[in-house]
C-alpha cells in the first residue's frame, strides 16, 4: 500500500511537472497547480458557477470532443463510456459509429458551454483528458445521456468508477428496451454491415 502511494504521488507530480512546462504552447492547457487543467472541477459533486467551464469546439466521435479550456484547444474523452468506432486507425467503421457521433454532436454542437468534471485519472493513455461532461445551460449528463439513449455501451476503467452504478443501470435499461445500437446491432462493437 506504501509502495503505491509513492508511485500514484510520484505520477501525479509527473504530470503535474508535464502539464505546467506544456502551458503556452504545447496543447496543454495551463493548470491550476495540481496539475489539473485550470478550470477542471475535481468532482466534488458540488460543481461552483465556474468549476469546469469549457466549450466545445468539434464532436470527434461518440465519446471523445475537443474543447477550448484555459484558452487552450483539449480532446476530452467520455468516462465511463465506449460508443462504437469510426475513426479508429486499421479499424473497420463499426455498427451504429456514425449515429452515435451525430448523436453526441446533437447533444453538444460547437459553441456549447459545457462543465467537465474529472474522476481519479486527470488522463488516458492518448492524453485525452478524461471527464464527466455536463451542458451548463441545463446540467445535463452528456456521459450518461449516450448510455440511456442506445448510442453508448459500458466501460469502467478503474479507478474512475464514480458514477458506475448510474452507466450500468442506463446501458441494461437501453438493452432491454432495444434503443439505439442495441436495436440495429448486437453491441457496441460490431462491423457496420456485419455481425462482427
Amino acid at each position: 500500500m506504501w509502495c503505491r502511494r509513492v508511485v500514484l504521488a510520484l505520477v501525479a507530480t509527473t504530470v503535474a511537472f508535464v502539464a505546467a512546462g506544456c502551458g503556452g504552447s504545447g496543447g496543454a492547457a495551463a493548470t491550476d497547480g495540481s496539475g489539473t487543467p485550470a478550470g477542471v472541477s475535481p468532482g466534488s459533486g458540488t460543481p461552483s458557477s465556474d468549476a469546469g467551464a469549457a466549450t466545445v469546439v468539434r464532436v470527434v466521435d461518440g465519446d471523445t470532443l475537443v474543447v477550448q479550456l484555459g484558452g487552450e484547444d483539449e480532446r476530452v474523452r467520455l468516462i465511463g463510456i465506449d460508443t462504437p468506432e469510426t475513426k479508429k486507425p486499421d479499424s473497420p467503421v463499426e455498427c451504429f459509429g456514425p449515429e452515435a457521433s451525430a448523436h453526441l454532436g446533437d447533444l453538444l454542437p460547437p459553441g456549447t458551454a459545457v462543465r467537465l468534471e474529472r474522476d481519479a485519472e486527470l488522463r488516458d493513455r492518448y492524453d485525452r483528458l478524461l471527464a464527466y461532461v455536463y451542458t451548463r445551460s441545463d446540467d445535463a449528463f452528456v456521459n450518461l445521456a449516450m448510455a440511456r439513449d442506445g448510442y453508448a455501451g459500458q466501460l469502467t476503467v478503474p479507478p474512475n468508477v464514480a458514477h458506475v452504478d448510474e452507466f450500468t443501470a442506463a446501458v441494461r435499461d437501453a438493452r432491454e428496451g432495444r434503443r439505439g445500437l442495441w436495436q440495429s446491432c448486437s453491441g457496441p462493437h460490431q462491423t457496420a454491415g456485419g455481425s462482427g
